[in-house]
């Protein structure tokens, strides 16, 4: 296995350089919580996009998506063509959000129901920010260290833990100091390294392998692990569970997580929040070519003797060790270097999103609920003192890491989000869309969800097969496929916002004005999109249905 050479090195301080220039020179920019929290409202379109983008492909992305094509083939693919999803955030959300003038998610949700949602959600999404991404995200970043520069700090464990202090703490100075400006800039930097270094990867292994066609040839020799599509008999990922739970995770991903949504906040216009939108939307659609594939090709070279990826303890090659290892093997030096520095600022663009989306939560929703009267100088300074307790509780979680990894990163992940997506999802969903919903609604519904969603996760890391199987209804339970217990708890989510908002009065229409689908301004949304937009909708969407039909039957 190679080794990072000077040159590697050259290319990773000369990338980091320009970083840390892009930061020096946004950082004297911001004055106003507005221009901490949401770059001043003043961001274009690109800059919109790629943060999206960059933000959403983290190094747990990237280190986890290639570690499932290498294990599970194409069943995540479905994940990553959600660019179609993103053109829903385009054209249906970010209009209602754009015309309420909100920082934040929960904010949002105050103004259609009321301050009981708004709590809910602030303290469920900080929680699941600090328990999931922080601890995943920073155990990819570790595992890049680990790999790629095993024996510079004297071990391979060594060098997993001082990647992971470093990556926190660099990251978190960053975010502290620049604000939302800092992490959409130096996110289109980083957009653009991650796609030219990742294409790279797919390039050169599929040169060393011998081609598409003897990756196809692997798939078809491996057709029940490497579909997209699987039979309904499979235990993990059948095709009626991917359809049902995929877009519930998606769309509260991408339509309504602060995480995401902030960018499209920090546009100029409704115009710019909308074409940030669909740019981020035309970059998803490549994440299948760029990490999934690499994945699949990484398992192929490995089959056949010509790439050697760790083994477990059981003598299994590990999934989440196969884009770092492809990185060394593979790249010349120079371009080696730049693929490190992609990964990197992988991990740093996400950490930096995650941090300034959770200081932005915890200052707009609950400090400056208690401290109504505070300055911008005090709530900027409280942005950044959260965003430094989160940085000590990512520190805190390293050592709990290897566990979160157990079966995958990517696949705990959309574990996890399966449960906490539905009752988000389904409270957005009838509360733009439907007028009836109230606030006793939105409470019971999100409350029950999560209460339900959460025993769900308790319940299998403790009951089922192979573990406890008695009660045997708690072990069915614990063993019900969690794509399907997805869907089946967003329609008990439906069922109990519906029911329990009878209970109530109906909101009065003041109320609703700019908050539902029949009480927005119908002439200021049409004055803001024209051919270009619709044009641009049409590329996209056209790409992922290729995309979905080459791979359907591609073996």
């Amino acid at each position: 296995m190679a080794s990072l050479t000077a040159l590697d090195w050259i290319v990773i301080a000369a990338y980091f350089g320009v970083l840390l220039a892009l930061v020096l020179a946004v950082t004297r920019r911001h004055q106003t919580s507005t221009d901490y929290f949401l770059a001043g409202r003043n961001v274009g379109f690109f800059a919109i996009g790629a943060s999206i983008f960059a933000s959403n492909i983290g190094s747990e992305h990237i280190v986890g998506l290639a570690g499932q094509g290498a294990s599970t083939g194409l069943a995540m693919a479905h994940y990553e063509l959600h660019a179609w999803i993103v053109v829903l955030l385009a054209w249906v959300f970010v209009p209602f959000y754009y015309q309420a003038g909100v920082f934040t998610m929960p904010e949002f949700l105050e103004r259609r129901f009321g301050p009981k949602p708004r709590w809910i959600l602030s303290l469920v999404s900080l929680a699941a920010y600090v328990l999931t991404k922080v601890s995943v995200t920073v155990y990819a970043g570790a595992i890049i260290f680990s790999t790629l520069l095993p024996d510079t700090f004297g071990s391979p464990e060594a060098a997993f833990w001082v990647g992971a202090v470093v990556t926190v703490l660099l990251t978190g100075l960053y975010t502290v100091a620049g604000g939302l400006r800092a992490v959409l800039y130096t996110d289109s930097a980083q957009a653009i390294v991650l796609l030219i270094g990742s294409g790279a990867i797919t390039w050169f292994g599929l040169q060393q392998l011998g081609g598409w066609g003897e990756l196809q040839a692997f798939a078809a020799a491996n057709v029940a692990e490497y579909a997209l599509w699987r039979p309904l008999s499979d235990p993990e990922f059948p095709w009626l569970g991917i359809l049902i739970a995929s877009p519930i995770v998606g769309i509260w991903y991408w339509c309504t997580d602060q995480y995401i949504v902030q960018r499209t906040l920090a546009a100029k216009n409704l115009t710019e929040a909308r074409r940030g939108a669909l740019w981020g939307a035309f970059l998803k659609v490549w994440p299948v070519f760029i990490f999934l594939v690499p994945g699949l090709i990484g398992a192929a070279l490995n089959a056949r003797g010509l790439l050697q990826i760790p083994l477990d303890s059981a003598g299994n090659p590990v999934g989440d060790q196969v884009f770092p290892t492809m990185v060394v093997s593979l790249l010349p030096a120079g371009l080696r270097g730049l693929v490190v520095a992609g990964l990197l600022a992988a991990l740093m663009s996400s950490l930096s999103s995650l941090f300034n989306s959770t200081a932005t939560l915890f200052t707009v929703d609950i400090y400056e609920k208690l401290r109504p009267k505070a300055t911008e100088q005090q709530i900027v300074a409280v942005g950044r003192m959260a965003t430094g307790v989160v940085i000590v509780l990512g520190l805190i979680w390293i050592p709990i890491m290897p566990a979160v990894s157990e079966g995958g990163l990517y696949q705990y992940l959309q574990n996890v989000q399966s449960y906490l997506a539905p009752p988000i999802t389904a409270v957005f969903l009838l509360g733009i869309f439907n007028q009836r919903v109230n606030s006793r609604g939105a409470v019971w519904g999100m409350g029950l969800g999560f209460v339900l969603g959460m025993t769900k996760l308790g319940l299998q890391a403790v009951f089922g097969a192979g573990k406890i199987e008695n009660p045997a209804m708690l072990a069915a339970i614990a063993d019900l496929n969690f794509l399907y217990f997805s869907g089946l708890l967003f329609l008990i989510c439906l069922g109990v916002i519906i029911v329990f908002s009878r209970g109530e009065a109906a909101p009065e229409p003041a109320q609703l004005r700019g908050l539902t689908l029949a009480h927005m301004d119908r002439e200021a949304v049409r004055a803001s999109w024209n051919r270009k937009d619709v044009i641009a909708t049409a590329v996209v969407l056209g790409l992922v249905a290729t995309v979905y039909l080459y791979f359907s039957f591609w073996v």
